[in-house]
């Protein structure tokens, strides 16, 4: 197990990494302001689920594997694009009205388990078909293990738990007051046009994004 010292400043460096503007974050900031905080609250827990995955890929040695293959790179890297020009389109396209449908207004406020499970798997789609994130793992979370304190892949497990944490408290805040501003936009057609226009873009700029990303 890491010590105590080492927990300590890797979650201050989790809640920097968390702060800095980047892909996941955005993505949280821009669904939350569109759909309201708790879909972005699901999409947070997605997002964790996702740093779960690629903790594990880290522990069992696949993300050496990724980093390894330029195909499976490019694989994953590609879906991941195609997803997040898949999502600029539906934002694009979103529908526009000051007043509420039922299934809108329940999704926001109410939220069904169904439409739960929903966002959170687009959050877990989000992280997983990003090899950056993996790589990034594979680099980062080692520097924290000392092989004298014991199994590796046990303490990149306990850090990834440890990351998750730092993702869940920073990702959740930034989803509520982006979801409460929301709110507000939602009163006017022409905000939510708008709302949408740029929800479309920053979808498609992080698609390009990530098709230009380099191992």
């Amino acid at each position: 197990m890491p010590s105590i010292e080492t927990l300590i400043t890797f979650f201050g460096v989790a809640v920097l990494l968390g702060l800095s503007p980047g892909p996941d974050n955005l993505f949280v900031l821009v669904q939350s302001a569109q759909r309201g905080w708790r879909v972005g609250l699901c999409v947070v827990l997605g997002l964790c689920l996702g740093i779960v995955g690629h903790t594990a890929a880290v522990a069992l040695g696949l993300a050496a594997l990724v980093a390894a293959s330029p195909m499976l790179f490019t694989v994953i890297k590609l879906c991941g694009a195609a997803y997040l020009l898949y999502m600029a389109w539906g934002a694009w396209n979103a529908p526009v009205a000051v007043e509420e449908t039922a299934k809108a207004q329940t999704e926001r406020d109410v939220l069904t388990f169904q439409a739960a499970l929903k966002w959170a798997g687009r959050g877990v789609v989000m992280n997983l078909t990003n090899p950056k994130v993996l790589i990034f793992f594979l680099a980062f979370l080692p520097q924290f293990a000392d092989p004298a304190r014991g199994s590796v892949g046990l303490q990149v497990m306990v850090l990834g738990c440890v990351f998750m944490l730092a993702t869940l408290l920073v990702f959740g805040s930034i989803a509520c007051g982006s979801g409460l501003f929301g709110q507000i936009l939602q009163r006017s057609v022409r905000a939510q046009r708008w709302l949408n226009r740029i929800a479309a873009t920053v979808f498609g700029a992080l698609a390009l994004r990530l098709v230009m990303v380099q191992r």
